[in-house]
């Protein structure tokens, strides 16, 4: 499934996604939000497509292993009763499915094919933001971020994946662009800033809620909600 996934739009992508990212995908670990974002990304990128692909051939083997296990009774009526209904949802989501040139498809599903048709809300001096509000733990919002214009300095309490639909920014780990994601960890600290411009707008994903490290990013932690 993954190697036909869509690769229609042409990027010049420099950041991918980590194996572990790619693995936790094809075993269904991930959060809402970070499928989100991945398979947003696997839109675009080739190469994570193939990578995709792969991990999910070494999950099948893995599976294949494993020794059968007898369903409890009713197992099958609880799986059908959780598809009803999802006919509704499918189509409803195929208004949306359109992708365009800055929005992959897996997005465009939520949001529709037009960044700035986004119903945005004030987050902060030159920032917006659309929350998805997914459960469970961590978040995955939208950033519409000005030129010049940067994220407190931070370090992670969980992963966090970052990636640009819009614009470009620069931090410790190098220049991201359209279609490049940043996969970090707990270990990595950075502060992004817009490098040019004009606007950057980004997917971003986190497990857990962002830890400023500065002065201002820590009292303005609490307003900001990251």
């Amino acid at each position: 499934q993954t190697q036909s996934s869509l690769g229609r739009r042409r990027v010049k992508i420099s950041h991918h996604l980590d194996d572990a990212t790619l693995m936790s995908r094809a075993a269904g670990a991930l959060s809402e939000g970070m499928t989100l974002l991945v398979d947003s990304h696997l839109h675009w990128c080739k190469t994570c497509q193939t990578r995709a692909w792969e991990a999910e051939c070494i999950g099948g083997d893995m599976l294949a292993r494993i020794e059968p296990q007898e369903m409890s009774e009713g197992s099958l009526d609880s799986i059908l009763g959780m598809l009803d209904g999802s006919e509704e949802i499918v189509a409803e989501r195929s208004v949306k499915a359109q992708g365009s040139q800055e929005v992959p498809e897996p997005l465009a599903q939520i949001v529709g094919s037009d960044l700035d048709a986004i119903d945005w809300k004030r987050l902060g001096p030159g920032v917006q933001h659309f929350d998805f509000n997914f459960p469970g733990e961590g978040a995955c919002r939208l950033l519409r971020i000005q030129p010049g214009v940067s994220i407190p300095h931070h370090t992670h309490k969980g992963n966090e994946l970052t990636m640009i639909l819009r614009g470009s920014y620069s931090d410790d780990m190098g220049r991201f662009c359209q279609g490049d994601v940043a996969d970090l960890d707990e270990e990595i600290k950075h502060q992004p800033i817009v490098d040019t411009g004009s606007e950057c707008i980004c997917l971003i994903a986190t497990e857990a809620p962002l830890k400023f490290t500065g002065i201002m990013g820590r009292l303005a932690q609490p307003f900001i909600g990251l």
